[in-house]
């Protein structure tokens, strides 16, 4: 498989994925053919859901759901999720992971190599809390740059 870079705009909210393709940005699709994942993670059991199906959940299982985590980037903030503690990091890496992998299935090629936006009121502590998530999910974090 060839490896690519991608363009992940990870988001409070939503967050995207990306890929140039002839020199002009397509977005791609998340396993769902959508191509905004909610950036949300829930647990049920041992399983994590992360996206649509993590956010399905927030109503039925919010103490085993994390929406807006991004805002606590960089912090020493802990959140408990069931019988898990995780940090906004961990918890991010577990949104960039599930975009890599929809983005290699889209592509049908190795992502291992990512630019990833973020606020640009981020300070040093949260952009290095940004690119440590992308190294837990498997990603070379190529630049860190302001969103749009």
């Amino acid at each position: 498989m060839t490896k690519t870079l991608v363009g992940i705009d990870l988001g409070t909210t939503y967050s995207l994925v990306s890929v140039l393709q002839d020199g002009q940005p397509v977005l791609l699709p998340n396993a769902l053919g959508e191509l905004l994942t909610p950036s949300a993670v829930s647990l049920d059991g041992d399983e994590v859901l992360v996206g649509a199906p993590a956010r399905a959940r927030a109503a039925t299982h919010p103490s085993q759901t994390a929406l807006a985590f991004k805002r606590d980037m960089g912090t020493d903030r802990r959140l408990t999720l069931g019988k898990r503690t995780m940090t906004p990091v961990e918890l991010s890496a577990m949104v960039l992971a599930s975009l890599k992998h929809d983005a290699e299935a889209a592509l049908g090629v190795t992502i291992d190599e990512a630019v990833i936006t973020v606020p640009a009121y981020f300070g040093e502590q949260q952009r290095q809390a940004t690119r440590d998530a992308g190294a837990i999910a498997g990603l070379r974090v190529e630049r860190i740059i302001n969103e749009p």
